[in-house]
């Protein structure tokens, strides 16, 4: 399987007009965004060593956050510490990474999730699969409508049993979002990571210095998130 995954952790996209601007008034934002091709490439190399490895399988879906974007390192992101967290648990696993930053909820249909599906179908089934998606959706007005409609239909063609976290943004598509995500964990389809519950009541101290992804102790709460999910999935199962 090694040889013949071949999956770019980037996304191809141009740099839009309003990063464009942000990235020369702030040197918050330009120190942050130079993570992205490096943080991308790491990914990358990891996966590759991971499918070549053997174990439990974890699979991560998700946007700049699930790269670890913000980070000291690309491993020092949630994924990273978590990751380092199970291992200290006495629970060995692979990850492979999925994530592309700015990856909205129809790049991951198209791309993140058709290459989950490949993994699977070439026998390397995850035992688990993490999902962080929907904040490049949510903060903008022609990405945000029907957001809703759109996760639900990525949700349908994950494995039952997904753990997916909510969005801690105020707006009312956020809201219809985290009631879709509810209503699924009732059905027993998915385990909910609760950032509304369980993440940090603020963020000061916890974010890079674009004021906008997480630093490593705001990584650090996000982990927390999905450890509380893990230990409740596996709550559920035992």
């Amino acid at each position: 399987m090694t040889a013949a995954f071949d999956y770019d952790n980037t996304s191809g996209r141009p740099t839009g007009p309003v990063m464009t601007v942000l990235q020369a008034l702030l040197p918050g934002v330009r120190t942050v965004r130079r993570q992205i091709a490096p943080y991308a490439q790491q990914w990358a190399a990891s996966n590759l060593a991971a499918l070549g490895a053997e174990g439990p399988l974890w699979v991560a879906l998700g946007d700049s956050m699930t790269q670890g974007i913000g980070a000291s390192s690309f491993d020092r992101g949630w994924v990273g510490q978590l990751s380092e967290r199970l291992r200290e648990q006495g629970r060995p696993h692979r990850v492979v990474n999925l994530a592309v930053t700015g990856a909205r909820v129809d790049d991951a249909l198209e791309r993140q999730v058709p290459a989950l599906e490949a993994l699977i179908a070439a026998g390397q089934v995850p035992d688990l699969v993490t999902v962080v998606l929907g904040s490049n959706d949510v903060v903008t007005p022609r990405h945000r409508a029907g957001l809703t409609d759109r996760f639900a239909h990525l949700l349908d063609r994950l494995p039952d049993g997904a753990v997916v976290l909510n969005l801690p943004n105020p707006h009312k598509e956020a809201r219809r979002l985290d009631a879709l995500l509810r209503e699924r964990q009732a059905q027993g389809r998915l385990v909910l990571a609760d950032v509304r519950r369980h993440g940090p009541r603020s963020w000061r101290g916890r974010l890079a210095p674009d004021r906008f992804h997480p630093n490593d102790r705001g990584y650090e709460d996000m982990a927390h998130v999905f450890e509380l999910a893990l230990d409740s999935r596996d709550q559920r199962r035992g």
